[in-house]
């Protein structure tokens, strides 16, 4: 156990100590606030000098009536072949062709355009003439607009978890669905890029010889074992040291260009044309707050981090056993797929099932599997995990590790030491089954 702990220790002050270490554990926070605050001043800057692009157009329907908010139309009186002509002979974006047509139905709409429009554009366009066409059919049927208005009704749910106690709490889905999207991806990003680390490092150590002289005084499992462990200490820390500077420098970042948030943008950009409507957004936006605040965030960092060093040693035992089984990375690819195949059905499932069906069959039986349990257990653990299926993915995410480290550790004893072999699956079962 010392000797794992000299390891420990080696392998986390020798890559903590080194300029690559402090370069990306600094340089990283610093880009993702720059990125945002260039994407907000090319954003401000464009929307200063953006100008109107010009949309000539032909009315056959007689029924189109410009609309200068976006573009600026410019009428040709003349036919469709005509206005082809001036079009082309100028710079201008687009001919929008309206032909004669029926309300009910509004066919051979044209835009002609010099190059492809973008779907903002052609969606614009085409709200635009629904609109128009949506109020002549009122118009024809005597429907009065604000009648019309008045029937419309948004409804807001209200969720509250009750629990068997009678015990009411309110909870708010959307949150919680941001809440395990965001934990989830972040676990397949960490144990991904981590635990090809210790691939590649140990790659190089067997490249360079140096681990013939390691071996000779640790077993090779306990060097193994504090490589793993080593360089997750490094990971959390890293982790630790981006949350904290990403979010400070990003909220410094927004509140210098007086960004506000995607919700109170929306808000000021109501207006006071609705001021009652507003009120209800500022109460919603204020529930939403409220609901992030009152979440049991100690529960889920203790979870992000059990689970986060529970799947890193798990794919850090089988990334390990790869490396020391080949020569250079490039062999490393053929055996790098079938380890990364669970990763990729619990990243695909969280986008499939897991935050949309919680407590579903299938995303209970991933989040409790040993492979898949570290993504999807995110995504489920804002949703209340029953304590039973808490417990059961923890115990059988241990055993995993144990197992996964028993086998990879057969493996990396021998693939250690092994130089010029060409490996295969078979190869490395030979390893695993060999005695001594």
């Amino acid at each position: 156990m010392n000797k794992i702990w000299l390891i420990i220790q080696r392998e986390f002050l020798s890559r903590v100590q080194k300029k690559s270490f402090l370069v990306a554990t600094i340089l990283i926070p610093l880009i993702f606030p720059a990125i945002i605050g260039i994407l907000v001043y090319v954003a401000k800057q464009s929307a200063k000098g953006a100008k109107r692009e010009v949309i000539h157009y032909v009315d056959e329907s007689k029924i189109f009536i410009p609309d200068t908010a976006k573009y600026i139309f410019k009428k040709f009186d003349g036919p469709l072949k005509e206005a082809k002509t001036a079009f082309d002979n100028s710079k201008d974006f687009g001919l929008l062709y309206i032909p004669a047509f029926e309300l009910s139905k509004p066919d051979g709409i044209t835009l002609y355009t010099k190059l492809n429009p973008s779907l903002d554009d052609v969606g614009n366009v085409e709200r635009l003439l629904a609109n128009q066409i949506k109020e002549l059919k009122m118009l024809k049927l005597n429907i009065d607009k604000k009648l019309l208005d008045s029937l419309k009704t948004t409804v807001s749910i209200k969720t509250v978890k009750l629990s068997e106690g009678g015990q009411e709490k309110s909870s708010n889905s959307g949150v919680l669905f941001g809440i395990g999207m965001t934990g989830g991806i972040l676990m397949y990003m960490f144990i991904f890029i981590y635990g090809a680390q210790i691939m590649q490092g140990i790659i190089e150590e067997k490249s360079s010889k140096v681990v013939e002289v390691i071996v000779s005084s640790v077993k090779p499992f306990q060097l193994m074992m504090g490589k793993i462990i080593g360089l997750a200490s490094v990971g959390l820390l890293q982790f630790l040291i981006w949350a904290i500077l990403i979010s400070t420098l990003t909220f410094g970042v927004l509140g210098y260009f007086g960004v506000d948030s995607p919700s109170q943008q929306a808000m000021q950009q109501m207006g006071d044309q609705v001021a009652a409507q507003q009120a209800a957004a500022n109460s919603q936006v204020m529930n939403i707050m409220g609901e992030i605040m009152s979440l049991p965030w100690t529960y889920l960092i203790f979870n992000f981090i059990f689970y986060f060093l529970g799947g890193y040693l798990i794919y850090g035992a089988l990334f390990a056993a790869v490396g020391s089984a080949v020569d250079s990375p490039a062999e490393a690819q053929q055996f790098m797929f079938p380890i990364t195949i669970p990763l990729l059905i619990s990243y695909m499932s969280l986008f499939m099932f897991i935050v949309k069906d919680p407590h579903g069959t299938v995303s209970v039986w991933l989040s409790i599997i040993p492979f898949t349990s570290p993504i999807a257990m995110m995504g489920r653990i804002g949703f209340e995990v029953p304590l039973w299926q808490l417990l059961l993915s923890m115990g059988s995410l241990i055993g995993g590790f144990l197992l996964t480290t028993w086998v990879a550790g057969r493996i990396y004893r021998v693939g250690i030491l092994m130089h010029g072999t060409k490996v295969s699956f078979k190869v490395m079962a030979k390893w695993f089954m060999q005695r001594g």
